[in-house]
């Protein structure tokens, strides 16, 4: 069983406190049973996060950073069928982008609460702007649209989760490489300010879909062995992206006497097992692996402290 752990550390002030604050016994346990193995650490301006490195190093995709064809995985999830027919799979996901005076900001598109029926019609409206130009457009879900073009094959582009709650500026796709999508993005834009949904959105309250943003991108990649999938929980993704840290403390604490306890109970019978901790900077892999009566003792009277093992990630 190997069990992936995305969005385990933080390195802002306020994440660090709340790191402070961890008191996760079973890992702490499961550590002292585990070894250290393969580090997962990109460049720090990195377009795709380490978690994201790790599943594609699993599935043996070679498209290096900002070209992880997540994109068609997803579809490939949601019930569509993608080929590798040379060209390249991309997300739209419809987001609000908050303009300030100095900087724009991108939201996480989960505060959008989008149905399902406006999710249809506002992607229904961009067909008139994509199909022209060769592009395909399909509905995965609310907060899941998909495009397929040529140009996606072997456009580099940044993970959403990279980008919420950020400036877009520096994770926009490059100017040159990039310049038809940010073109259909500007006449996106113009065509969703005046669309009867946002306006029917904006009436009651909601945040308009001014929007959208693209990742993902890259060629089909052939569907992986099960057996090379890590089990990832997710859990503490959403309020590491809000800054929540205080529900970021309890969704640890709850994984830590859930899934980390199961897994530590697989680790005492002597199954093997494997741990990977994510953060925004690295992920590191702990696997269990034959150690001496010596190293056991000396693990169990001298646990690794959490700080030591979640503050480099």
């Amino acid at each position: 069983m190997h069990l992936m752990v995305p969005y385990a550390a933080a390195a802002s002030e306020a994440g660090m406190a709340a790191m402070h604050a961890l008191r996760l016994p079973q890992l702490q346990r499961l550590l002292c049973r585990l070894s250290a193995g393969a580090r997962t650490a990109p460049a720090a301006a990195s377009l795709n996060p380490p978690h994201e490195h790790v599943l594609a190093a699993c599935r043996g995709w070679t498209g290096g950073d900002g070209r992880l064809p997540l994109a068609a995985e997803l579809a490939r999830a949601d019930g569509l069928a993608p080929v590798d027919d040379g060209r390249g799979w991309g997300l739209l996901t419809p987001t609000h982008w908050q303009v300030g005076s100095e900087l724009v900001l991108l939201l996480d598109p989960g505060q959008l609460r989008l149905d399902e029926d406006e999710s249809r019609a506002l992607l229904q409206s961009l067909r008139v702007l994509f199909e022209p130009e060769g592009w395909e457009l399909h509905w995965g879900a609310p907060l899941r649209w998909y495009a397929v073009h040529e140009s996606l094959r072997d456009l580099s582009t940044a993970s959403l989760d990279r980008v919420i709650g950020q400036a877009i500026d520096q994770w926009l796709p490059d100017r040159r490489a990039g310049r038809s999508v940010r073109r259909l993005q500007s006449e996106a834009q113009m065509l969703l300010h005046q669309h009867p949904t946002n306006a029917a959105r904006e009436a009651r309250g909601e945040l308009p879909v001014n929007s959208f943003w693209l990742s993902g991108t890259g060629r089909t990649a052939a569907a992986p062995p099960d057996l090379s999938e890590p089990l990832v929980d997710a859990r503490l993704r959403a309020p590491w992206l809000r800054q929540d840290w205080a529900a970021w403390v309890e969704a640890w604490q709850a994984l830590d006497e859930q899934r980390l306890g199961e897994l530590q109970a697989r680790a005492a019978r002597g199954e093997p097992v494997s741990l990977t901790l994510g953060g925004e900077r690295a992920a590191q892999r702990f696997d269990s692996v034959p150690q001496s009566a010596w190293r056991r003792l000396a693990r169990r009277w001298r646990p690794l402290a959490l700080e030591q093992v979640l503050q480099p990630l």
